[in-house]
């Protein structure tokens, strides 16, 4: 067993037959990648569904080995990309005349659709103006983001959730490559949180088994300290938390958020959204709830105060209760 190298990085695909559920995606991509005329390309979806792995695939059916580090750039668009850069290093790097015998050139932008707006005509514009040697992939979870004028110059390709069994059977691989010692008893419980915690997401998941290992949680294992440290309530918590509302206390309820150590807002929230039909709230009520839900969620990714949101969730789902 090795945890020196990330797993995630460790066991990416690295051919398309490898890719985990995205036959439709990936087969029209092997098509494409057969043409000599490869468009630009965006791959929207939710995370850790491949888009990322497929991108450096096709990058790497085009490139030779010793042309990877000059002929790609690859970039964490919502991190990198802003008006400066876009002026200088990706210009330069399009602009560099490092070609060689009609070679391709690629920019992978992951999370693209956080590029701001003015930034992106401006990436527009660079994509409008680079020859047929350079080829842009845009790695997007929501396309709507993306302006038009870019997405009208590219083919675009859909990656869809994973179902929780083909999660699961990776992380079975990985575990069976790694040699890992699972109790028998607790497999099932184990690989089921596992995916809790993913939330779909095959990146999320392979980080929580390997972050697992690194903790010796296996040895004996506690679905409870797996879940603390992924950020969410373990399950005794979450039993009092149920009951504090139940008996409509917010004062207990907001005491017993406030004495989480390691509490992840978002993650949180999905733990609400699994205990709601539990919760005596009738039907009506509680679609409008999960609107609210949403809005607080929406809120927090913006950057509002978590304690508040929180609080404010809290304080709705004990309105809502029927007394």
């Amino acid at each position: 067993m090795s945890l020196d190298t990330p797993w995630v990085e460790k066991y990416r695909p690295q051919a398309f037959d490898e890719i985990v559920s995205q036959s439709i995606a990936i087969n029209n991509l092997k098509n494409f990648v057969k043409t000599t005329n490869l468009p630009h390309l965006i791959l929207t979806g939710p995370a850790g569904t491949g888009k990322t792995s497929t991108a450096l695939i096709i990058a790497r059916s085009f490139l030779k080995k010793e042309q990877f580090d000059t002929n790609l750039l690859e970039l964490n668009a919502s991190d990198t990309v802003r008006i400066d850069f876009v002026r200088s290093t990706l210009k330069n790097f399009v602009n560099q005349t490092l070609i060689k015998n009609g070679s391709l050139k690629f920019v992978i932008l992951d999370e693209a659709d956080n590029i701001p707006g003015q930034v992106q005509q401006a990436l527009r514009r660079i994509i409008e103006k680079t020859s047929n040697n350079i080829k842009f992939i845009l790695l997007c979870n929501y396309i709507n983001r993306i302006i038009d004028p870019i997405i009208s110059r590219c083919a675009v390709f859909r990656f869809v959730s994973l179902p929780k069994e083909k999660i699961i059977e990776r992380l079975k691989f990985i575990a069976g490559k790694e040699k890992l010692k699972i109790p028998s008893d607790d497999t099932g419980e184990f690989y089921d949180q596992l995916f809790f915690i993913s939330g779909g997401d095959l990146r999320k998941a392979i980080n929580a088994l390997q972050m697992a290992v690194a903790l010796d949680l296996l040895d004996n294992l506690d679905i409870n300290e797996i879940l603390k440290i992924s950020g969410f309530l373990d399950n005794k918590t979450l039993e009092i938390l149920i009951e504090a509302l139940k008996n409509r206390n917010f004062t207990k309820s907001r005491e017993i958020i406030e004495s989480i150590e390691i509490l992840d807002s978002r993650n949180f929230i999905r733990q609400i959204l699994e205990i709601l039909p539990s919760m005596n709230i009738n039907t009506e009520k509680n679609a409008k709830l999960k609107t609210f839900i949403g809005e607080i969620d929406y809120r927090i990714s913006q950057g509002a105060d978590e304690q508040i949101q929180i609080s404010a969730l809290l304080a709705m789902i004990i309105k809502n209760i029927q007394s």
